[in-house]
């Protein structure tokens, strides 16, 4: 049987509209369609009941549809993923102390820089509004670590942490504790900035604003596998579906310490890709020549060319303080995700002939620029007493990311 023109009309406006019944009862369905944490629908997935977008509305459950973390300044994304760490270097000091093993490490954020005295001397600034002198005092980096007895080096014990022409240079001569200091601090602080800057009533809580979807996670020191993780950025190795074809001994490509090729590297061919110790005696090269490494001291935190994570000076500079107490098995006890030592859990003091470990011992890694080129290799590891310091040690802090931001 034809239609007629007039039929055909009226039979296809009858099929859009009953087409439309169907689409609006299947949004209507409890469940229907993709939720995400920005898009959560309006009613629930689970029971059908209707949900809540006003904070004040008790009738109803009241859900975010804001969901973001909000990282701070000098942080960059590390995305997080399966990866080998260890020594891939030959152990040469024959500490063993750092196998290679597959782990997965989630996403963070890091900085992209090692903190500067100008940043610690912030700190102190703001800190002398709220605590004592004498714990100021005990804040304060410690300046003796540039004296010796059989060298000359005293005069940066005035110059290094307070003239503006080291300002942005990396703090040292702090230990792991003023570093911990710093995080809590850094902590209090952006958050007070974040809640004037977007308005946010100070009588919130923690957990009201998480549950509001605003979500300002603490300054810290990075884990030890977070840092490895985030110094050998093999993510610049990364080729069609999962393959990498090659390792990584530094947090560059290839087996030496200079730039193989001018491609994606600031500087020359044959620059030294980090501020280290070339040899004995010898801390930066001779004058005048432009193929050494820069400094004969630490160097300003942006020198050198980052790594694929946009990182600076993950190699040489400065050793830097991780969270993790040392235990030398540590990476045989250590689980498989996100790996942290935080106590002697499982390695007891008991296990070794010595005194010298216990829980205040603290694990830095990257080498320095008074280290030779063995230490800049990410799976190197030592450790010192968490209230030591030296002119070698400084930190940078991590974040945790939280959620479906940064995918």
């Amino acid at each position: 049987m034809r239609l007629s023109n007039k039929s055909w009309g009226m039979w296809t406006a009858a099929m859009v509209i009953v087409a439309g019944s169907i689409l609006t009862s299947c949004n209507k369905t409890p469940g229907y369609g993709r939720r995400t944490a920005n898009k959560p629908g309006k009613t629930s997935a689970t029971t059908g009941a209707e949900f809540s977008f006003e904070e004040n509305d008790s009738t109803n459950f009241f859900v975010a549809k804001n969901a973001e973390q909000i990282p701070g300044p000098n942080l960059k994304f590390i995305q997080g993923g399966r990866a080998v760490l260890g020594t891939q270097e030959e152990d040469v000091m024959a500490f063993r102390d750092n196998l290679e093993r597959t782990v997965t490490i989630s996403n963070f954020y890091m900085d992209e820089t090692e903190i500067t005295n100008n940043d610690y001397r912030e700190f102190l600034f703001n800190m002398k509004k709220n605590v004592s002198a004498d714990s100021i005092l005990k804040l304060e980096p410690s300046e003796d670590v540039w004296s010796g007895e059989m060298s000359f080096n005293d005069l940066y014990q005035s110059y290094y942490f307070r003239f503006p022409g080291f300002n942005f240079y990396p703090v040292a001569g702090v230990s792991w504790v003023q570093a911990n200091a710093y995080s809590k601090w850094r902590t209090e602080y952006v958050q007070e900035l974040v809640r004037e800057e977007r308005g946010i009533d100070s009588s919130f809580t923690k957990n009201q604003l998480i549950e509001r979807g605003v979500a300002m996670a603490d300054f810290r020191l990075p884990n030890e596998g977070e840092w490895e993780y985030a110094a050998k950025a093999m993510i610049g190795t990364q080729y069609l579906d999962e393959n990498q074809e090659y390792g990584r001994i530094y947090p560059w490509d290839g087996r030496g310490v200079r730039n193989p090729y001018n491609v994606k590297r600031k500087g020359k061919q044959g620059d030294f890709l980090a501020n280290f110790k070339r040899g004995r005696g010898d801390y930066a090269g001779i004058a005048g020549n432009q193929r050494n490494d820069g400094e004969i001291l630490p160097t300003n935190v942006y020198d050198m060319a980052p790594n694929d994570f946009g990182l600076y000076h993950m190699a040489g500079n400065m050793n830097e303080w991780v969270y993790d107490v040392y235990r030398p098995l540590s990476y045989q006890d250590f689980d498989d995700l996100n790996p942290l030592r935080k106590d002697g859990s499982f390695d007891e003091i008991e296990n070794y002939e010595t005194s010298m470990l216990s829980d205040e011992f603290r694990v830095y890694k990257g080498g320095s620029w008074k280290d030779v080129a063995y230490w800049l290799s990410p799976g190197t590891r030592r450790f010192m007493h968490q209230d030591s310091a030296t002119n070698a040690i400084g930190f940078r802090c991590a974040m945790i990311s939280i959620g479906e931001k940064g995918k």
